[in-house]
């Protein structure tokens, strides 16, 4: 049986920040014109809702140019209706006053139609603060600008009236990211062709990490260390993907948001204490030198270290763990670190770089990395960060270049997939989704 509970006891609940349209006056069965449904909407729109429609003018958000509601209310309704995928509640939108309210201004009476404007301006609103709720989903902010608040109502419709044609925003779901929204349709899917509980809940575990992202509207890098692919967003659009190599399983990349802020051309590469143990202390003892490895032993970690005699470093030391030396590998082409590497500050020492061993991007599973992102385009990626190619001319070391933006990354574990044969799941390499 349907709830009988008034609107305005519904809308105090949400602390008053909303307001009430009055009860539409009678319909005059005339086609409004845009200037007296904005005047309606002048009349009845109260609290949050009256000082986002001040800032347009009271322009309406869902009336198209017919003066009539829109097809993105029907659009709209379809998500309340199918709201239970996004873990909520259909019978907590009021999708039956709704449609009630949108059946009265069919005739085009302007208070009819304002009154159907607010209330879906109402609904939509509340909708998506509740789909972008935050969740804890084991995601590391390196930036705590970045960890997801619900979003303030003004925030939501102003986002809303200023991304694109409203119809097309709606229409694709673009205040989530489009790996959330692909998701949804997943879980759809998964439930009309009878998919299993534990299916469907790893598939709800993949929305809750997609639910933290960024809508395509953001500027912004996402990450997924499943796929080991990435991807680049901005003005409602992805403008690039590629192939990356993340960690293995014993050196994992983890959930993390950030910052970008740096690109480094020619860079350095700084070699892990625990590979120069493993690794290049062994081949200095086996006759190898650092010079045909083109590596160089320094004094310190600080920025500006004296160079060290490979011969007076007790090499035996170093290969038993019972000395540290730092080692950088010069910059070339040979280098690990490719021709930029792309800093956000984080205390795991990640990063994104470039890298000379294409072969590794070729490969079916990249689970490859000790936990940085190799990029198979690092190139396309600096050109957009960057606003300009990166270039060849300057052989100069380890050269700085601050991005004009600071642009936000995320690195995370999106496991559940579409195929044609319904819904799959690649192998959870880092164990995460049990």
């Amino acid at each position: 049986m349907r709830r009988c509970i008034p609107l305005f006891v519904v809308l105090a609940a949400l602390g008053g920040a909303i307001a009430v349209p009055a009860p539409a006056r009678a319909a005059s069965g005339e086609k409004a014109a845009p200037a007296t449904i904005a005047q309606s909407l002048r009349e009845e729109a109260g609290g949050a809702l009256r000082r986002f429609y001040a800032t347009r003018d009271f322009k309406p958000l869902w009336v198209a140019k017919s003066g009539r509601i829109g097809p993105a209310a029907d659009r709209f309704l379809g998500y309340l209706e199918t709201a239970s995928l996004d873990g909520l509640k259909p019978s907590s939108y009021d999708v039956d006053e709704l449609r009630a309210a949108l059946a009265g201004a069919k005739g085009g009476a302007p208070d009819a139609v304002a009154r159907a404007e607010l209330l879906l301006t109402e609904s939509f609103a509340r909708f998506v603060r509740d789909q972008r709720r935050p969740v804890n989903v084991g995601m590391v902010y390196a930036d705590r600008k970045l960890k997801p608040k619900r979003p303030k109502v003004e925030a939501v419709l102003r986002s809303a009236a200023l991304s694109g044609p409203f119809a097309d925003y709606v229409a694709n779901m673009a205040w989530m990211s489009p790996h959330y929204v692909r998701l949804r349709n997943l879980l759809a899917h998964a439930r009309k062709t009878g998919a299993g509980e534990t299916e469907l809940d790893r598939i709800r575990l993949n929305m809750d990490r997609a639910r933290g992202l960024p809508g395509p509207w953001t500027m912004h890098v996402v990450v997924d260390a499943s796929s080991a692919r990435l991807w680049y967003y901005q003005g409602g659009k992805q403008l690039g993907t590629m192939k990356v190599v993340v960690g293995a399983a014993e050196t994992q990349t983890p959930m993390m948001a950030g910052m970008l802020q740096w690109a480094i051309l020619n860079p350095y590469w700084n070699i892990p204490d625990y590979l120069v143990q493993k690794n290049i202390a062994p081949k200095i003892l086996s006759g190898r030198s650092l010079a045909s490895m083109r590596i160089e032993a320094l004094s310190d970690w600080s920025e500006n270290p004296s160079t060290l005699d490979p011969d007076g470093i007790d090499w035996a030391a170093v290969a038993a763990g019972k000395r540290d030396v730092r080692l950088r590998e010069l910059p070339g082409g040979a280098n690990s670190m490719g021709k930029v590497k792309f800093l956000f500050p984080n205390d795991e020492g990640i990063y994104l770089h470039d890298t000379p061993n294409r072969d590794l991007l070729a490969k079916p599973d990249r689970h490859l990395s000790n936990g940085c992102i190799r990029l198979e385009n690092a190139p396309a990626l600096a050109k957009w960060l960057l606003r300009k190619p990166i270039g060849t001319a300057s052989k100069t070391p380890e050269q700085y270049a601050p991005l004009p933006v600071a642009v936000p990354v995320y690195l995370t574990y999106l496991t559940a997939a579409a195929t044609e044969k319904g819904v799959a799941f690649r192998p959870d390499i880092y164990g995460r989704d049990k």
